[in-house]
């Protein structure tokens, strides 16, 4: 069992990489080719909309890793009701990990693999959110001209 949640937790680490990969790959590109509308309607304030996105985008892709991870513990019979695994999997990927609900032996190690994915993922997610605010407050490189 134990490389059996190597092998698991290792391949749904790399899904989740892929999925934020992609995410914020959109989102740039995104907020690159709406950056100038957003400065040509709303000048003042046309930062928060892009500030505004670039959060919500990145929280979206935080859900779908966690259900993704949700219905990984419902697949493996670890977790027994959606309710119980999507607490016990956005406890983990937060690594709050309250302990209330917790796998049994047979499954505790991926739960480890989870936190350490969720914990890497949020700190990149900090870090998009930086450039993104250093693109927009810095020198407004993503509202201010056109891509071509």
């Amino acid at each position: 069992m134990f490389a059996t949640q190597i092998i698991l937790g290792t391949f749904l680490i790399c899904l989740t990489v892929v999925i934020h990969a992609v995410v914020l790959d959109c989102l740039m590109r995104l907020l690159e080719n709406t950056g100038p509308s957003f400065f040509k309607q709303f000048r003042l304030f046309w930062k928060i909309p892009i500030l505004i996105i670039t959060v919500l985008g990145i929280f979206c892709a935080h859900i779908i890793q966690i259900w993704l991870w949700a219905f990984f513990y419902l697949a493996s019979g670890s977790l027994t009701g959606l309710e119980e695994a999507l607490y016990f999997s956005t406890s983990t990927f937060t690594t709050v990990g309250f302990g209330d609900i917790v796998l049994n032996k047979e499954w505790r190690l991926i739960s480890s693999f989870q936190a350490a994915n969720g914990f890497i993922l949020f700190g990149w997610s900090t870090a998009f959110i930086f450039e993104i605010m250093s693109k927009l407050y810095k020198n407004g490189e993503i509202g201010k001209t056109e891509k071509h």
